[in-house]
């Protein structure tokens, strides 16, 4: 995955890139049954045609190669149970993890994150009302693609501006929670 999206072979990350792109693109002036269903029907005429090709071919050639996706349709398509139990049980942790820090965010455990949390979502509401999800979505993947490359490319600057960035806003949070008498994690007392 790192090397589709940090480009190491373009021939492979452009039609990857280039297909998730156009699938997105579809769904965002389409509904999703249209797209499935033209995906579909493009791939099914594109096998239809091959395979009709290969018949001819084949009989012309008076050859006797057999079905063009044999390889294909003798290849196991099951899921393993125990990858799939290994793969349910991450995203149930990581789901446990998020459930108990929105907990902790919403009922304020501490002021300066719930605070902060507040921010970010001020800042959602804005973001809301500029695009909507399928847009945001598209975004998302082009910055997957381009963003770890510009990084890769750059890093040694980006990495300079970002812990001076970082700096500034540990001194700020400090500056507020210094400020705020209220809200502050007291220590256990031992008994």
């Amino acid at each position: 995955m790192a090397a589709l999206i940090y480009w190491r072979d373009p021939k492979k990350s452009g039609p990857v890139f280039g297909c998730i792109l156009g699938v997105l693109l579809s769904l965002a002036y389409f509904s999703l049954i249209s797209v499935l269903a033209y995906a579909s029907l493009l791939v099914l005429t594109g096998t239809i045609a091959f395979r009709i090709h290969n018949t001819i071919f084949q009989a012309i050639q008076k050859t006797s190669d057999g079905h063009p996706f044999q390889n294909i349709l003798e290849l196991d398509l099951t899921l393993p149970t125990e990858k799939v139990h290994e793969v349910a049980d991450v995203a149930v942790a990581h789901l446990n993890a998020a459930v108990c820090e929105l907990r902790r965010l919403f009922l304020v455990e501490d002021f300066v994150d719930s605070l902060k949390f507040g921010v970010l979502l001020w800042c959602l509401t804005y973001v809301g009302s500029w695009f909507n999800g399928m847009t945001l979505i598209i975004i998302g993947v082009v910055a997957l693609f381009t963003l770890p490359k510009v990084y890769e490319t750059n890093k040694a600057q980006i990495d300079q501006n970002l812990a001076l960035v970082q700096s500034k806003i540990n001194e700020l949070t400090n500056k507020v929670k210094a400020a705020i008498p209220f809200g502050k994690k007291e220590p256990k007392k031992e008994e």
